[in-house]
């Protein structure tokens, strides 16, 4: 990744600023005070990565406002470290808080640390990637596998109904991954039986990885036609090694999730457009949901948090810029 370095100092920072204002501590430090009366609700997140988790978090804080409760928003420096996610979690019930909740880099390895939450009577609540677990009392959470449909109707819809096309996607263990490359893909073997998925890759998420993943399959498939980039990492990757092949305007990109650089690219035409998830909205819903579950209360198992196509010709929409991250 260009400026990896810099970038994890930047969500080091961002980690201490967030759980400064926040009233916690990043993972590492001591566990700070529940304040007097609220109840307590640690969100482990997968990383601070990209500036979707920065959105969700604006959510979160939101929401811990209107409902009055006291929260701590960490994770990884990378959406790789399912280890570190996994220390974050034990830290996080060492504190005994009133609730939790997590999005799960692996959709399994969390599982036994969630059953200890369970066991203690704290009230899990899954958001963005959920587990293979009836745990959580619920998740907050895109339908990814709707949403990659719709950018695989995109695709076949801007080449033409045939040819051949790509995935480079973030990883094969959080629920995101699976069934954001799980969506793109059944709806293209179901519905464009002349499009060919030739090459689906994984790079982590990584801007840098993933340059150079789309540039190895665009050499080893000079003819495809359209790469999908499952998140922001991953499609900004994508654009870097269309361009970097000397393939820009020549290649579709759809993209998923926002970022500065994917807008720029679809209001110059590099990109052809990308899926919105609604990240304040996952935020703040599963703050809600977690005060609600504290509650007693019932709740619904997925909390569909919606999504919206995007492109050069809706960008600016208000509906859709609300969902839009810098």
């Amino acid at each position: 990744m260009r400026g990896k370095s810099m970038r994890w100092l930047g969500g080091l920072a961002a980690a201490v600023l967030i759980a400064a204002a926040c009233g916690g501590t990043p993972a590492g430090g001591s566990p700070a005070p529940s304040q007097a009366g609220k109840a307590f609700i640690p969100m482990i997140s997968k990383g601070f990565q990209h500036q979707f988790w920065q959105a969700v978090r604006q959510g979160a804080e939101k929401a811990a406002t209107q409902f009055n409760v006291t929260i701590t928003f960490e994770g990884p420096e990378n959406e790789s470290q399912v280890d570190k996610q996994l220390e974050m979690l034990q830290a996080a019930l060492n504190k005994k808080p009133q609730a939790l909740c997590f999005a799960a880099l692996d959709s399994k390895a969390a599982i036994p640390l969630l059953q200890k939450f369970k066991d203690a009577k704290i009230p899990v609540i899954g958001f963005d990637s959920g587990v293979d677990s009836d745990i959580p009392l619920a998740t907050a959470a895109t339908d990814n596998i709707a949403a990659a449909g719709a950018a695989a109707d995109k695709m076949a819809a801007l080449i033409g109904g045939s040819g051949d096309v790509a995935i480079v996607a973030h990883d094969q263990t959080s629920r995101t991954g699976i069934d954001r490359v799980k969506g793109f893909t059944d709806q293209i073997k179901n519905k464009y039986p002349n499009i060919k998925i030739v090459a689906t890759q994984y790079g982590g998420g990584d801007q840098l990885k993933s340059t150079d993943l789309t540039k190895a399959i665009l050499q080893a498939n000079p003819n495809l036609k359209g790469v999908f980039g499952a998140n922001e990492g991953s499609a900004i990757g994508v654009l870097n090694g269309v361009k970097e092949s000397g393939k820009s305007g020549k290649v579709t990109v759809i993209g998923y999730d926002s970022g500065q650089q994917q807008m720029d690219a679809i209001r110059a035409g590099t990109e052809a457009g990308a899926i919105t998830q609604d990240p304040i909205g996952i935020g703040f819903k599963c703050v809600e949901a977690a005060q609600k579950a504290i509650k007693g209360e019932t709740l619904a198992k997925n909390i569909d948090t919606g999504f919206k196509w995007y492109d050069k010709t809706n960008i600016d929409n208000p509906d859709i810029a609300a969902l839009l991250y810098k």
